[in-house]
């Protein structure tokens, strides 16, 4: 059970790595610091009609990332408490 939850723990921090990667190529609405560098505002690294299809792979990731948050909390969270043992049963003192 440690192989499959540490297996998504890595998935998870790939997600997180792709992420940031889309939300860091995205172009952003005014130039900021982009411009002071002789960056054209035309210019996009993979076309002109990617914008949309970003901003659409950023939002399912983004869902994406929401709902790994939450499966892995619960999952974290079901694992640290201690499972509980049905009691033994009590023997009686033997008085003799």
């Amino acid at each position: 059970m440690t192989v499959i939850y540490f297996t998504s723990i890595g998935l998870f921090l790939l997600l997180c790595l792709l992420l940031c990667l889309v939300v860091l190529i995205q172009e952003s609405k005014s130039m900021g610091l982009g411009a002071s560098f002789g960056g054209d505002p035309g210019q996009s690294l993979f076309g002109t009609s990617t914008a949309v299809v970003l901003k659409k792979f950023t939002a399912y990731l983004g869902v994406l990332f929401i709902a790994a948050c939450v499966l892995l909390s619960i999952w974290s969270a079901s694992m640290a408490t201690p499972k509980m043992k049905a009691p033994a049963e009590i023997e009686a003192p033997v008085e003799g």
